[in-house]
């Protein structure tokens, strides 16, 4: 019997912290994309874009994933919602009307790294939530990028 409870109690706090880190930070999206980009100069374009097209791939954590794009805007790979590849993010235009799209294309161009700020859907709660989207030019193909919603 104290056995049992002994694993009891190790369950709950396993899965209490498994919980508590259910939702990805500012910092673990960079720590994607610089993985993603490391990635890239090793192993290349094409198994990155395949790696990053992967729903179970290693550039998701938590609620996180990575997105590649061609310096135009077009979405290269995705792992969730394969409608966006071949189309470009130029459009892109949040709840409110503000074309975050072209705040990221501007940003690349201009600076070649940082973050946008806009509101997307929640895939937990299926609601518009503010997010922040980490973007980084990789090269002068392409350039990553990931969002933190927050909550």
């Amino acid at each position: 019997m104290r056995r049992f409870l002994c694993w009891i109690f190790a369950f709950t706090l396993l899965s209490g912290a498994a919980g508590a880190m259910e939702y990805g930070t500012a910092d673990q999206a960079k720590a994607l994309v610089a993985k993603a980009t490391d990635f890239y100069k090793a192993n290349g374009k094409d198994k990155l874009l395949e790696e990053i097209d992967n729903p179970q791939g290693q550039f998701i954590l938590h609620d996180l994933y990575v997105v590649a794009y061609a310096l135009d805007g077009t979405r290269l790979a995705h792992p969730y919602n394969k409608d966006f590849i071949g189309k470009s993010v130029a459009d892109a235009v949040d709840p409110d009307g503000k074309h975050y799209g072209q705040e990221e294309l501007a940003l690349i161009k201009t600076k070649g790294s940082g973050w946008v700020d806009y509101k997307y859907i929640d895939p937990v709660t299926k609601k518009p939530v503010e997010k922040s989207f980490y973007i980084f030019k990789v090269d002068n193909q392409i350039f990553l990028g990931c969002g933190v919603y927050k909550r």
